[in-house]
């Protein structure tokens, strides 16, 4: 019995030493940057090719199913009732908001979110119709993605989820977390949620209808959406306020150092060869 618990120590420890030397060799490897070379941009999407493939996945189904069912949605139902559905979803969001405001310190907007919650789902009728707007309550976003941003975690590597679509190392979980403030979520009555998630998921599909074409005409739509996606992520993290990046010159000073220098070796054999010329010109040979 002793042999055994001193062996199982034993065991213990060298794996908790081999833990402990591949996270130095991680450490190392990642902060380490040849002598006399400026630290490289880290690499947003290091996965690239799996979430290529998992884009691919999304995009073959919101082609054959999801993307039909939204156009029918939107060309057969009536504009005020897809206002309604909207303005009910979105008020359905408002506890994962408040909760967020209140994570982040911003008491204020708290109160303003609490109070537009609370107007909406009793004047407005559950949510379906948007008194709070004309009572100049401003509308807000927030969720956990943007309350770990906001005290400093990093976006991470980018991620394509199936089904979910974009998202990043940060805000994937967070998802999790945000769940567990929907009011759907703690409504025990099956059919009916299920109903108002497929709702919920069409009406947004449908407000991102007007912006197909301009995804079909660019080149790489993986690239935009990628992109546009983690500026917007950024964007909201900051409250429209992001910080300047800063702008890489080194190409600038480069041509211009490549310029200079092509246009010191046109000049000097023209300069070498116009004192020849002068010298031959004022000391003509003499006639025979």
């Amino acid at each position: 019995m002793l042999q055994s618990s001193r062996a199982s120590a034993l065991t213990n420890r060298r794996c908790l030493g081999a833990f402990v030397a591949l996270l130095a060799l991680v450490a190392s490897g990642c902060a380490s940057t040849p002598a006399g070379e400026a630290p490289r941009e880290k690499n947003r999407d290091p996965i690239e090719g799996f979430n290529r493939g998992v884009y691919k996945f999304n995009d073959a189904i919101d082609k054959h199913a999801l993307r039909p069912v939204a156009v029918v949605y939107h060309d057969h139902t009536p504009q005020w009732l897809q206002t309604s559905v909207s303005n009910f979803f979105t008020n359905l969001f408002y506890p994962t908001t408040i909760a967020n405001q209140l994570l982040q310190g911003k008491f204020r907007e708290t109160g303003q979110d609490t109070l537009r919650f609370l107007v909406n789902s009793t004047l407005g009728w559950g949510g379906v119709l948007d008194v709070a707007s004309g009572a100049n309550l401003p509308v807000h976003d927030e969720d956990s993605g943007q309350t770990l941003g906001r005290w400093g975690v990093p976006p991470g590597p980018y991620l394509v989820l199936p089904f979910l679509g974009p998202a990043t190392l940060r805000d994937a979980p967070a998802r999790i977390a945000d769940d567990f403030t929907q009011p759907f979520r703690w409504y025990n009555a099956d059919a009916e949620r299920w109903f108002s998630l497929a709702l919920s998921l069409v009406d947004k599909r449908a407000q991102l209808l007007p912006l197909d074409r301009t995804v079909q005409q660019v080149y790489d739509p993986y690239a935009f959406i990628r992109d546009a996606y983690l500026q917007r992520r950024q964007y909201k993290v900051y409250d429209g306020n992001p910080p300047e990046e800063p702008i890489e010159d080194d190409w600038a000073e480069e041509a211009l150092q490549q310029d200079e220098a092509a246009a010191e070796a046109e000049s000097s054999p023209a300069a070498e060869a116009a004192p020849a010329g002068e010298e031959q010109t004022e000391n003509p040979p003499p006639p025979q």
